[in-house]
């Protein structure tokens, strides 16, 4: 689990408070109903009308990832493909059948199988290509998703001020209230601003985030499997994999054990 977003979340509302506390206010000041059902319920409304109704279910199946889904190793990722190498140049390429059974992730099981079964490596590519290009796909509509509540929610925030202030104009007979009353219209213009760039913007990136890692992931094995298939030597593949990641993103060397070892499968649209 990458905490990143918690505690990113955590930290910024934490300033929010602080900053209110800091000046004498009251949070009670901040939480109030009506602008905060206006701000979400309509930022929310907006939202679906303008998607589907499976496109903003899938959005929302997505966001438990966001928080406890694991992100691939990619030195797992290498260590696991050549294992996968040194198999299958040693007991040949139809071993491989019994590995797919044994992985837990479906896009390497999937190759495996294929390659077992003896599909063309161009044929093989397409396939995964393919698989890979759907899994960017729908991981861009969950994204795009909380990007647009993102742009819709401040403007929300503003409609609901212009409704409070209409009801200040309304009430000028009692100076006594005025200024109570403006203060608390302006609070869904904060909601709308608040939401928008401390829920819903970060829930966009963290998941853009999340599938650009995990299609790097994929990416990487269907490298590693065309190698495989092809009888790419072991060691040979793992500085061709190695080369393919981020320095920061690899284990230091010397850290990790050369073998198959298990990927965890990061799935942001489950």
């Amino acid at each position: 689990m990458d905490p990143a977003t918690l505690i990113g979340l955590l930290l910024a509302f934490g300033s929010l408070i602080t900053m209110v506390l800091l000046e004498g206010g009251s949070l009670s000041s901040l939480l109030l109903p009506a602008p905060m059902i206006l701000v979400f319920g309509a930022t929310l409304a907006i939202g679906l009308a303008g998607n589907t109704f499976k496109d903003v279910a899938h959005a929302f199946k997505a966001l438990p990832a966001m928080f406890i889904g694991k992100t691939a190793k990619p030195q797992d990722s290498i260590d696991q493909l050549v294992g996968f190498a040194e198999k299958a140049r040693s007991q040949g390429l139809l071993s491989l059948e019994e590995e797919a059974t044994n992985v837990k992730d479906p896009f390497l099981a999937r190759a495996l199988q294929n390659i077992a079964d003896g599909t063309d490596a161009e044929d093989l590519r397409m396939q995964m290509e393919d698989e890979i290009d759907t899994k960017a796909r729908s991981d861009h509509s969950a994204s795009k998703f909380f990007a647009s509540l993102g742009g819709y929610a401040p403007t929300v925030g503003i409609v609901g001020t212009v409704v409070s202030l209409t009801h200040v104009l309304e009430n000028l007979s009692q100076p006594d209230e005025l200024g109570h009353m403006i203060a608390a219209a302006f609070v869904a213009t904060l909601w709308g601003l608040l939401s928008a760039n401390f829920i819903w913007l970060p829930f966009s990136s963290r998941l853009s985030r999340l599938s650009e890692l995990d299609i790097e992931r994929r990416t990487l094995l269907m490298e590693g499997m065309l190698a495989v298939q092809a009888g790419a030597k072991p060691l040979l593949l793992a500085e061709r994999l190695r080369a393919m990641v981020p320095e920061h993103q690899l284990k230091k060397p010397g850290s990790s054990k050369t073998g198959p070892l298990s990927v965890d499968s990061m799935d942001t649209a489950a």
